[in-house]
């Protein structure tokens, strides 16, 4: 079995970002798990228009909420991507077997989700800026983890 990273979204609120991320870790070999309830549904036109041929519901896994997310995930690394760490994810070691969590566009993680997570970075920004775009975020750490753990398809 090949370890591959992953990509989870906890309760997406926007379908073209979801849409995106589908394509970016379709394109750089990632898997992906969606925590429901999503904000969307997959037959709506704006996420059909953004993720065009790349939906392979092979490589996605939903979650029909965190509990049963975190309850898969016993033993194993999650890194949540927040802009309330102090961590660089510059700075961090990757493994090759990671989920890296991002939360939702409009709120990201419940309180209790935050603090029941280890590994907290962000990415850093300019003073004064509120947050990347979600999908954004995802390739900038999905493209880290694949370089420090030299993942080939």
């Amino acid at each position: 079995m090949t370890l591959r990273p992953k990509i989870a979204l906890y309760e997406p609120d926007i379908p073209q970002n979801t849409a995106a991320i589908i394509r970016t870790c379709a394109c750089l070999g990632a898997d992906l798990e969606i925590i429901e309830p999503c904000g969307f549904l997959f037959s709506d036109k704006r996420f059909k228009r953004v993720v065009m041929d790349y939906m392979d519901e092979k490589l996605i896994k939903f979650y029909q909420n965190s509990k049963e997310f975190f309850k898969s995930k016993e033993g194993q690394r999650i890194i949540l991507l927040t802009t309330k760490s102090a961590e660089s994810y510059a700075k961090f070691k990757f493994e090759s077997n990671d989920t890296l969590l991002f939360g939702r566009e409009s709120a990201g993680v419940p309180e209790n989700v935050h603090n029941s997570i280890k590994y907290k970075l962000k990415i850093p920004m300019m003073t004064n800026k509120r947050s990347l775009n979600i999908a954004s975020s995802v390739a900038i750490i999905l493209s880290e983890n694949l370089r420090q753990t030299n993942f080939t398809k």
